[in-house]
């Protein structure tokens, strides 16, 4: 049996359609979980805000009677690192600069690091769940940046990587944070 490249071609296409969607699908889940821990907290309201094409963060959260908002963007995975991108952080930031009726106002990456470790197409091993609240300090300038399984965190500048270290929020709710 002879495969051509017209049906090698539909096999790799679909493929990386499966890709995408399970993709999107990782992210949809971690945001609605966030979604609904701060729901299941007294005091907090939370909203998922819609699709990737629109300049909003995955979630907004508040707190009016606490005055704190976070605007928050959401990664999910199952590699050894999660990416995100600069212009993610500053549509964040844009959006917390906008209610200054809040007293504290953040920006949060929340990063979940899936049980399963995905090793090459198709193969995973199984490793500890793992999530992280980081608080963005806006300091150090938006920038690409990457955080890691054992929650280190990377900023991009000038092409060269560097260490930063960005606080640990603590959340209103019960998370899989490691200390």
């Amino acid at each position: 049996m002879t495969i051509t490249k017209q049906e090698k071609k539909r096999t790799t296409s679909k493929n990386n359609k499966n890709a995408s969607k399970t993709r999107r699908q990782r992210g949809y889940h971690w945001e609605d979980t966030i979604v609904k821990r701060f729901k299941g907290t007294e005091n907090w309201r939370a909203f998922r805000l819609g699709s990737p094409s629109i300049a909003l963060p995955d979630v907004l959260a508040v707190n009016t009677e606490n005055s704190v908002i976070f605007a928050i963007e959401a990664k999910s995975g199952t590699g050894t690192s999660l990416p995100v991108p600069a212009d993610q952080i500053e549509r964040c930031l844009e959006w917390i600069k906008t209610f200054d009726i809040y007293e504290n106002r953040q920006v949060l990456l929340a990063f979940k690091f899936l049980s399963k470790k995905r090793l090459g197409i198709g193969k995973y091993e199984n490793r500890e769940l793992r999530e992280y609240f980081k608080i963005w300090d806006e300091s150090i300038g938006i920038s690409d940046c990457v955080c890691t399984y054992e929650g280190r965190f990377f900023i991009k500048i000038d092409g060269s990587r560097k260490e930063v270290f960005l606080k640990e929020c603590k959340m209103p709710f019960k998370t899989k944070q490691r200390q």
